[in-house]
């Protein structure tokens, strides 16, 4: 069945054949985190759920951060089938290139079990909305310097105080959201 993998530290978008068993997206990787976000519409990311950890080399897909090696199939409702997007929609949904804030943010946190991914209830006036440490990363990335700086400095402070590393997480997006007009 086609399916795609990426490679972002070879820069390098491949259609592959796999066989469709139970454990075939185990297989690519020894842990999984599923991305069912709907970047690529009725396709299913994944990706290593240890990439972080092991300090992989990250990469965007469309506006989505990924970290590591990623494989690609069709979804439809719960099942997995074919690819459907064709190769060079995919690749230009790429991009290798990552801010220095990331990196250096992901440099940091590399060293806890951290999901980018799992959503934490913040609050903005009288809703609650579903945030996660990416959409934290993303909104402080195109903050100006000093914001990018004090971010990466009190990242810091909670790491040497052995404090937890969501939490500033989950603390800062509630910052980034009182700040929104």
């Amino acid at each position: 069945m086609k399916a795609y993998t990426i490679d972002p530290k070879q820069q390098l978008l491949k259609e592959v054949d796999v066989v469709l068993q139970a454990d075939t997206a185990y297989s690519f990787f020894k842990s999984l985190l599923i991305d069912e976000s709907l970047i690529i519409k009725d396709h299913v990311i994944y990706t290593d759920m240890n990439a972080l950890n092991q300090k992989k080399k990250p990469f965007f897909l469309a506006e989505h951060l990924l970290i590591g090696d990623a494989l690609i199939l069709g979804r439809i409702g719960l099942e997995d089938t074919q690819a459907t997007i064709p190769q060079e929609d995919l690749q230009s949904l790429i991009q290798y290139e990552v801010p220095q804030f990331y990196e250096e943010v992901l440099t940091l946190i590399a060293p806890f079990s951290v999901n980018l991914y799992k959503m934490f209830l913040a609050k903005k006036d009288d809703e609650v909305v579903e945030l996660n440490i990416e959409w934290v990363l993303y909104t402080f990335n195109i903050a100006d310097e000093a914001t990018k700086e004090y971010f990466i400095k009190e990242l810091q402070k909670t790491i040497d105080a052995n404090e937890d590393v969501t939490k500033y997480m989950e603390k800062m997006a509630q910052l980034a959201l009182n700040a929104i007009q």
